[in-house]
């Protein structure tokens, strides 16, 4: 496969996921909102969100204030702002635009729908939009163009290329989202394990539509350390760490065996595999929560960046 059609496949993946990890940050920020602050002003949802997004300095460049209007802009709408929903789909469909050959029918189908649609609701009135209706829009809209991509791609390396780029994505999505709960201060140390600490925990779960999966999983009561167990360290979870790295493995390996030669990017993406497989959530805390997301979201972008000079910057090929 040309470098460039790889390249294509695997932002197009990206670009759908990223878009996705924006509507769960909105969610997670707008319940986190509910909750009334009796602590002095010691909490900030909004801005313990785009703190997490990674686009707190260009947001506060164009908008100053972190309030729930000037956020869902920022993070749905906003062309400026390349991670938004908006600018995702656009760029994942131009992507695909490029490879059409590469893609199915319905795959294009769905990424042009859901382009033509976004343009659709930034055109409506905003009164007339709800927090609620972007993010269902874009759940429904992102699992659509996963689910078509699935159902219908050959199991090619255009296919390993595609679920790279996607599990990539989703392992830095899952760290950002519980890096959230870290920027949202609780008003004293004394709140730790109280109803206000577990209700921002449970939020976490809602936002990644993993609730009942935990409550199979673990039972009982919700505590941080079940919660990061379980979105870091379990392969039951789709969205774990633990499995995303697990899947960009497997088809890295794919990779591999099909062009006959070992890469950096494997080398990679077996360490980070490896440092999952040996962790447990006792030492995560004693590291700082914080900290070892941060670690993650870094060794990802590394391995992205093996991926990229292996593969798709067409001086190996």
């Amino acid at each position: 496969m040309l470098s460039r059609t790889a390249e294509n496949l695997y932002w197009t993946a990206r670009y759908i996921e990223r878009a996705e990890t924006n509507a769960r940050l909105l969610e997670v920020g707008a319940r986190n909102a509910l909750l009334p602050d009796t602590s002095g002003g010691n909490r900030n949802e909004w801005e313990s969100v785009l703190l997490a997004s990674g686009t707190k300095s260009a947001f506060d460049a164009k908008y100053g204030d972190a309030v729930e209007r000037n956020v869902e802009t920022h993070l749905f709408f906003d062309r400026d702002n390349p991670s938004s929903v908006a600018s995702c789909l656009s760029a994942a469909r131009e992507n695909g635009r490029i490879v059409r050959t590469a893609l199915t029918t319905q795959v294009w189908e769905a990424l042009n729908s859901a382009f033509a649609e976004v343009g659709d609701i930034a055109r409506q009135e905003r009164s007339s939009l709800s927090t609620t209706d972007l993010i269902e829009w874009t759940l429904k809209t992102t699992a659509l163009i996963r689910g078509a991509g699935l159902a219908t791609q050959l199991r090619n390396d255009g296919y390993d290329f595609t679920n790279i780029g996607h599990f990539l994505e989703r392992a830095d999505s899952t760290a950002r989202l519980l890096d959230v709960k870290y920027f949202v201060l609780l008003p004293d140390v004394g709140f730790v394990g109280s109803g206000l600490d577990n209700y921002q925990w449970r939020t976490i779960l809602r936002a990644m539509n993993a609730s009942r999966a935990f409550n199979w999983v673990y039972g009982g009561d919700v505590t941080a350390s079940k919660i990061v167990d379980f979105l870091v360290l379990n392969r039951q979870a789709p969205r774990s760490l633990v499995s995303s790295a697990d899947g960009a493995l497997h088809h890295i390996e794919r990779l591999a065996r099909a062009y006959g030669r070992e890469t950096e990017a494997q080398t990679k993406a077996r360490a980070l595999v490896a440092r999952l497989d040996r962790i447990g959530t006792e030492e995560i805390f004693d590291i700082g929560l914080h900290q070892f997301l941060r670690s993650v979201i870094g060794e990802v972008s590394d391995l992205g960046l093996a991926v990229h000079a292996t593969y798709l910057s067409g001086e190996s090929r």
